[in-house]
């Protein structure tokens, strides 16, 4: 049974001849000598001064009217020299023209040498012209013209080819000084140069000839292929099914084709019009017949993994004579991927999509990597209880195709490392455009949000790093669109079941900043109560940030929210389940505090206040010293001058005021606190050495398992002693000596506790 990857395969096989009626380009160019008679040297890029002395020699360009040949302005304005007038030469120009003339036969798909003739200068001043008309065959073999554009400061001036009803319309403004612009065409082939809008055009024309009696070259003529390519492409993509739709999950018809190409490509060589020989020829094909199907045709860069197993194949390998171990062979492959990247569109501008995995049944022909080499392979022994195993990869170049209705199920294959970028280039361009909303453009993108809201991932959780995810990325050009039925779907299923963490908060109010207001203010009532008990400094960030960034929301109107905050912030284990408790020392710190009374004081003084007196009365999970007293400080005035501010000012204020009271002085002995958390006979003997007032010193001779339970229990006291081991004789002895460690850090304490009070104020 046919199929579309099978089919298509065999039509493009008999493509072979790349080409077609035009080519055009730049080449580098080392400055040549051009010389005029009547003028001399010409500079390059073309003076303005010496474009005025070329015209006063030159003469008035005519054109040909059946057998005679007349002046016209009205037809064509411009200046000719004739070539028994120019030379032009120099060390590198023989092999610039020869770069040229090799491009422009593989350009117009021409196997056999060709050469070039200078038929004549040419001179394009301000309103220059030339209308549609077909060059006649000058001297025998002529089959195509030759238009080298010297550097030379215009614009305007484009040239126009058209050939069976396409037309190509051709930039010939060329003033970088180190390069030459060039377009070919067939003789045969309609043209038009249009009017040069400013400055000065120096321009070569040559006849392009090709050696021998045989019938003249002809441009490649693939239109029958074409609509046959055409019409199996269009019978493809309408039997594609709806996106989302039932029978998409049963349909087997290929989401896209990908056709591997004949040459290999890196990745800096991509492009159409560096492809070559029948590779050329049949991405000529496609880029005709995929638009007159409704199809998208890209180019990329396919990438293949593999690995599995690997079999000793009997032998072993050498090097320089020396046995160097076993040689194996490829076996069962266990995990393979085949990938798309480095997207470029026909006119070989990039294509903003992320890596697509390539699907079974989608490659054409169905048998195209069979006998592929790879381009990396490496072999590991076995070590362990793992086999010996192996992997390899291969990179080729591929034309890439799908129906242009079809772009969203392309991406979904690739989930959202390739719908998020192509999501904001879509929301970029439409915003460029200028177009409102319900534009082709716009929809587009709305459809691509919904499909991806659908597949979403299920599982939330709560991103702690610095770096906003891929919910920001989801709605900036959501925001950027101002799709509203998007942002509050997203935030309803997404944001609210956890799927963002406090770097993403000011995309979340950017989105909800384009909702009415009492739909915004739900969505954060929602989100405060769904996702508190887990990250509570995550929703008084977004609370606090809320008061601000929802203007149609005015601060009163959070009130739910933030009494559903303050209902589930830690404290009371009471208010909780265990199991959705923050710990401490993960959720609380400074500017959750901070965050908190910011969001409570815009919204409600009374609950700022009550808010307050919560936080100091579960002083072990708002710690002063951890948590408080910085808060305090960072608290911004208006709020550290309220009722509620006030408090926690107060609080802190008493708490260092308290500890600072506390007599300060060195131990007058050496009596250490004794309170240890173990009372078994070998550390007594410590607690009764820590209570002496008169001993600083005491050995610990013991097994090595009994000294090391002794200085677990000083570890886990913080002993104001220090430990080393005595090693000679056995078994070996703990030395314990006492310091001064309390004390000192009460030092530290106490200076930290009056720079804190003196910051704190008044």
């Amino acid at each position: 049974m046919s199929s579309i990857t099978v089919d298509l395969a065999e039509v493009l096989g008999t493509v072979r001849r790349p080409g077609d009626f035009f080519v055009s380009g730049t080449a580098e160019m080392p400055a040549p000598r051009l010389e005029v008679e009547g003028v001399g040297i010409v500079a390059l890029p073309l003076l303005e001064m010496q474009a005025r002395q070329l015209i006063a020699i030159a003469k008035r360009a005519p054109f040909g009217r059946g057998p005679d040949t007349i002046v016209d302005t009205s037809v064509r304005r411009t200046w000719q020299i004739g070539a028994e007038n120019v030379r032009i030469g120099g060390k590198h120009w023989a092999q610039t023209l020869a770069g040229i003339l090799d491009r422009v036969a593989t350009g117009l798909g021409v196997a056999e040498p060709v050469s070039a003739e200078l038929y004549k200068l040419l001179v394009y001043d301000e309103g220059s012209f030339f209308v549609g008309h077909r060059d006649t065959e000058k001297v025998p073999g002529m089959f195509a013209t030759l238009v080298i554009v010297l550097p030379s400061i215009s614009s305007g001036g484009q040239l126009l080819v058209r050939h069976k009803g396409r037309e190509a319309r051709l930039e010939l403004a060329n003033d970088e000084p180190s390069e030459v612009g060039f377009a070919a065409f067939y003789a045969d082939c309609m043209h038009e140069v249009l009017p040069i809008t400013a400055g000065y055009r120096l321009t070569l024309v040559y006849n392009v000839l090709r050696a021998g009696k045989a019938a003249l070259p002809k441009p490649p003529d693939y239109s029958r292929e074409e609509a046959e390519v055409a019409a199996l492409l269009r019978g493809w993509a309408d039997s594609q099914p709806a996106l989302g739709s039932e029978l998409e999950e049963a349909n087997d018809t290929p989401t896209k084709i990908v056709f591997p190409l004949e040459h290999a490509y890196t990745p800096a060589e991509l492009g159409f019009d560096r492809l070559k020989g029948a590779d050329a020829a049949a991405a000529g094909v496609l880029r005709h017949a995929a638009p007159l199907a409704g199809c998208d045709l890209h180019l990329a860069l396919l990438s293949i993994e593999e690995s599995g197993a690997a079999e000793y194949s009997g032998s072993y390998g050498s090097y320089r004579g020396r046995r160097s171990g076993p040689e194996f062979e490829v076996g069962e492959v266990f995990d393979r991927s085949e990938t798309l990247s480095q997207w470029r569109r026909p006119d070989d501008s990039h294509a903003a999509l992320g890596p697509l995995p390539v699907a079974e049944g989608e490659v054409s022909p169905p048998d195209a990597f069979e006998e592929l080499v790879p381009d990396e392979e490496e072999f590991s022994e076995a070590t362990g209880n793992e086999g010996a195993s192996f992997e390899r990869s291969y990179q080729r170049a591929a034309l890439v195709l799908w129906p242009s209705a079809a772009i969203l199920a392309v991406l979904n294959q690739a989930g959202l490392s390739a719908t998020l970028p192509y999501l904001g280039d879509l929301a970029a361009r439409w915003a460029a455009s200028g177009e409102k909303s319900g534009s082709p453009l716009w929809q587009q993108a709305h459809e691509l949000a919904g499909h991806m809201l659908s597949t979403w991932p299920q599982e939330p959780y709560y991103r702690q790093d610095k770096n906003a995810s891929i919910v920001t990325r989801m709605l900036h050009p959501l925001a950027q669109l101002r799709d509203n039925v998007q942002i509050e779907r997203f935030a309803a299923e997404i944001v609210v079941g956890g799927w963002f963490g406090k770097p993403d908060n000011a995309a979340i109010l950017g989105a909800l900043a384009i909702l009415d207001g009492g739909r915004a203010k739900s969505l954060v009532e929602s989100i405060v109560a769904r996702n508190t008990a887990g990250a509570p400094g995550t929703c008084a960030n977004l609370l606090a940030g809320a008061v601000s960034a929802l203007r149609q929301c005015p601060p009163p109107q959070l009130k739910g929210a933030a009494k559903i905050l303050l209902a589930l912030i830690p404290g009371n284990p009471a208010r909780v389940a265990p199991s959705a408790a923050w710990p401490s020392d993960k959720a609380v710190n400074s500017s959750v505090v901070v965050d908190l009374m910011t969001a409570m004081d815009a919204v409600d003084p009374v609950l700022a206040e009550e808010a307050a007196r919560y936080i100091l009365a579960w002083p072990k999970i708002w710690d002063f010293d951890k948590v408080l007293v910085a808060a305090v400080q960072e608290l911004a005035e208006a709020v550290r001058g309220n009722a509620a501010g006030r408090l926690l000012h107060e609080a802190c204020q008493s708490h260092l005021k308290s500890r600072i009271a506390l007599p300060l002085a060195p131990p007058p002995d050496w009596q250490r606190n004794s309170k240890l958390g173990c009372a078994c006979d070998k550390c007594r003997p410590l607690r009764d050495f820590l209570n002496d007032p008169g001993q600083q010193k005491w050995v610990f001779r013991a097994a090595q398992v009994d000294r090391s339970h002794v200085e677990n229990t000083i570890r886990n006291a913080t002993c104001d002693l220090n430990t080393s081991t005595l090693r000679s004789g056995s078994p070996h002895s703990l030395v314990c000596t006492k310091n001064q460690a309390s004390y000192e850090r009460r030092v530290v304490q106490r200076r930290e506790d009056m720079k804190n009070f003196e910051k704190l104020g008044v």
